[in-house]
């Protein structure tokens, strides 16, 4: 793996950790960051998944965009696209007053992100500790 790829997947792994002590917690809050942290998370994944391939992406948080691009490499991943769209998002609109995740939203999003994790993983070597 890169050094550069290693960078995202060690950012994408915080994420990942978040989402694992956020959904531990018995916070009504939590939903919002769940979701904001599974966007950023699969968000990572999928850029170290490019960066490995010395694919070039543009700086989005629009997980269609780097399916689209992904694609090439691993055209399975596409399945995941309506689900990848609800996903993006959390990347903005809960971040801010006017919208709320609920415990569907979160649950819904966990899901997605383990999945893009664990596409990502037989490429890019995950450490799962």
């Amino acid at each position: 793996m890169t050094p550069p790829t290693a960078e995202w997947v060690s950012k994408a792994e915080g994420d990942y950790d978040n989402v694992l002590l956020l959904r531990r917690s018995r916070k009504r809050s939590r939903y919002d960051n769940i979701c904001y942290h599974c966007q950023q998370c699969a968000e990572k994944y999928m850029k170290a998944r490019l960066n490995e391939a010395r694919i070039q992406f543009r700086k989005t948080h629009d997980l269609e965009a780097l399916l689209d691009l992904v694609k090439a490499i691993e055209p399975h991943w596409t399945i995941h696209k309506p689900r990848l769209k609800r996903l993006t998002e959390f990347a903005f609109t809960v971040r801010y007053p006017g919208a709320s995740a609920n415990r569907a939203d979160a649950a819904d999003a966990f899901v997605t992100c383990t999945e893009i994790r664990s596409l990502a993983e037989p490429v890019l070597v995950l450490n799962n500790e």
